[in-house]
């Protein structure tokens, strides 16, 4: 029996996409057909994981109305799940684009309240789901009430199970999180900044600051999501900067979910580091051309890995 590969989402939820002809103030603005799609780190991480042709399982937080209704997306999407219930509604995005511009405006309500009994079933569930060698991705924010420390904790119980643990947060809970054992690290430039406790990074400094983190934490691999420029990767013996190729984009939205999918299939078929990345940066570049919530399309992926193989440098970062 394989490596599992399992999500875990604790704030999930239910995109809500439409579009409108024009924005205009103080009128009712007519709307097309609303779209739906289930959301959220984890959960787009097992979406697109399934979209690549590879299983996953979902751990995630649900509850009410809301929650019944992401919990029915993932059905019809057939992805594997173990939802946990809430006292509380899963909360609702809303995408709005104006057909006129072609601009498109994003709504992110709160996430509910988590109680403490809540958030340690979350940790239960992993005990008993997590085997030797499986995959826990972790992607996503953390809703009020859950510890700043918990992906921490998910961290340390990943490690005693002999799992390998993959995070992709920020804020407060990525600070406390790096103290855990890490196999791939995904932060954005804002991210590493907050990390490295920088104002900002620059073209000089981004490396050298990775590389401090892969030296000081229990972090083998560190990625650096450079958006349509690419990523950058970092281990202890290598620095590369993986350029993405020009694609057409229709949405973003998904796009650094796809990529850590894009990593976790190249962890399960042996690839290398750079191979990795590259992949990873295929996946997130296929998933902007792709509108709405959709997220990447396995033939797209194939075409640009492949032209990335070919044409892409992977540059040395001194």
């Amino acid at each position: 029996m394989g490596n599992k590969i399992i999500t875990l989402t604790l704030n999930p939820v239910v995109d809500k996409k439409c579009n409108v002809p024009t924005f205009v103030p103080n009128q009712k603005i007519p709307c097309s057909p609303p779209l739906y799609y289930a959301g959220g780190g984890g959960i787009n991480v097992s979406r697109a994981l399934s979209n690549l042709g590879v299983n996953s399982t979902a751990i995630y937080l649900s509850g009410g109305r809301i929650g019944d209704h992401l919990n029915q997306l993932l059905n019809i999407e057939r992805i594997r799940k173990y939802p946990i219930g809430l006292e509380n509604n899963t909360r609702e995005n809303l995408t709005v684009t104006d057909t006129y511009t072609q601009l498109q405006y994003r709504f992110g309500l709160p996430g509910p309240f988590v109680n403490t009994i809540e958030w340690k079933l979350v940790l239960d569930r992993i005990g008993a789901q997590l085997n030797e060698g499986d995959f826990l991705v972790a992607s996503g924010k953390l809703p009020p009430g859950i510890p700043e420390n918990f992906y921490y904790l998910v961290g340390k119980l990943v490690a005693e199970k002999k799992g390998k643990f993959i995070l992709d947060t920020k804020g407060p809970a990525l600070i406390h999180a790096i103290k855990a054992p890490i196999l791939i690290l995904k932060p954005n430039l804002a991210e590493l900044a907050y990390l490295c406790k920088v104002d900002s990074i620059s073209a000089s400094t981004i490396e050298p600051l990775t590389r401090k983190l892969i030296k000081t934490y229990p972090i083998k691999k560190i990625v650096v999501s450079l958006g349509s420029k690419g990523a950058l990767l970092v281990t202890p013996n290598l620095s590369k900067y993986i350029e993405a190729p020009v694609v057409p984009q229709a949405s973003i939205i998904g796009a650094g979910d796809s990529m850590v999918a894009g990593m976790i299939s190249s962890l399960m078929s042996d690839k290398t580091d750079i191979e990795m990345t590259q992949f990873g940066v295929a996946c997130g570049s296929a998933t902007t051309m792709r509108p709405s919530s959709q997220l990447c399309c396995k033939d797209d992926v194939t075409t640009i890995y492949r032209w990335m193989e070919k044409n892409t440098v992977t540059k040395e970062v001194y």
